[in-house]
């Protein structure tokens, strides 16, 4: 009876605890590929990857009145190894954020919003990660830290971003800009974001008919480096659906000039195809082919990979 009578009441001490903490939410996704690689003019290499695998929590408080209450940190992880991404544990997230129906606003740090509303939107293969990325789109102006940050409510489909980066340390000051419009097939999306002399400007467009779904992008992008640091970056991309399987192409290019494609001022293309088996909402096989041409002499920006995937989001 003592035992029954203890644990009794430690369930009563617990129970607000959970009480309080049940509007907490852990999730993430695991994305790992099998893959045979070749870079450059070096041999072809047979590796497992990962494809921004990552844990997260989040949370919100109703506070009354339509207002609310929330915060977000994701944790970016390799799913190979089992090793942290990058220098900072909450690297992918780490945000605060007061919302009603103003809108919202936030403060710390997360991904632009110009990122999302431009390349990401497209990128429907694999979610612009892993070797398929879009390696083309330019970072010119990102603001990830230390920011300040708006958000619109959505109006007649219309909805933007408002960030401003603080410019801490050795950090020049930097601000980030984004629209949405989102009725019925089609999506509209268009990012500016500058920090120091760096800038981009990017516009977006995506259709949607029926199993088929069209999407493209233009970028121009100045790195504020002197004689040609500017540059024009567009790619399209096309899914197919049939039942659980999505087919996929998407083709990028860019011309000679700027400095942030793989490491000189040259111009390249990329080619992905892929295939995508959804076995359910959270699950997916895939499997894509993944090759970058770029002007470099030698074939120094060469790179191709063949892959398969597995995807599971939690």
């Amino acid at each position: 009876m003592k035992k029954i009578a203890l644990v009794a009441a430690i369930a009563a001490l617990a129970a607000p605890a959970a009480f309080a903490q049940s509007s907490v939410t852990l999730w993430g996704r695991i994305n790992t590929t099998v893959e045979s690689q070749k870079e450059g003019a070096g041999d072809r290499k047979v590796v497992v990857a990962n494809n921004a695998s990552r844990l997260g929590f989040k949370g919100q408080e109703d506070l009354g009145g339509g207002l609310k209450a929330s915060f977000a940190l994701e944790h970016g992880l390799n799913s190979d190894n089992g090793a942290a991404t990058g220098s900072a544990f909450w690297g992918r997230e780490a945000s605060v954020q007061l919302s009603g129906a103003f809108g919202a606003v936030r403060l710390g740090r997360w991904t632009p919003g110009s990122y999302f509303a431009t390349a990401d939107y497209i990128s429907n293969h694999n979610h612009d990660t892993g070797s398929s990325e879009d390696k083309l789109y330019s970072g010119a102006g990102f603001t990830t830290t230390n920011k300040i940050g708006y958000f619109t409510p959505t109006v007649g489909g219309f909805s933007g971003e408002f960030a401003v980066h603080a410019g801490e340390g050795v950090d020049k000051r930097g601000i980030d800009l984004s629209g949405n419009y989102d009725q019925g097939p089609l999506h509209l999306g268009a990012g500016f974001s500058k920090q120091g002399s760096a800038k981009q400007f990017a516009v977006r467009g995506l259709y949607e008919l029926g199993a088929i779904v069209l999407g493209a992008y233009v970028q121009r992008e100045d790195t504020g480096t002197g004689a040609n640091d500017s540059r024009t970056i567009a790619r399209v991309s096309a899914m197919y659906t049939m039942g659980a399987s999505e087919f996929h192409l998407n083709v990028g290019g860019t011309k000679a000039g700027g400095d942030s494609f793989n490491g000189g001022k040259n111009g390249g293309k990329q080619y992905t195809l892929a295939y995508n088996y959804n076995l359910s909402k959270r699950t997916k096989l895939y499997g894509y082919y993944t090759a970058v041409d770029s002007t470099q002499a030698k074939s120094a920006g060469d790179f191709s990979s063949l892959a398969a995937g597995i995807r599971h989001n939690f």
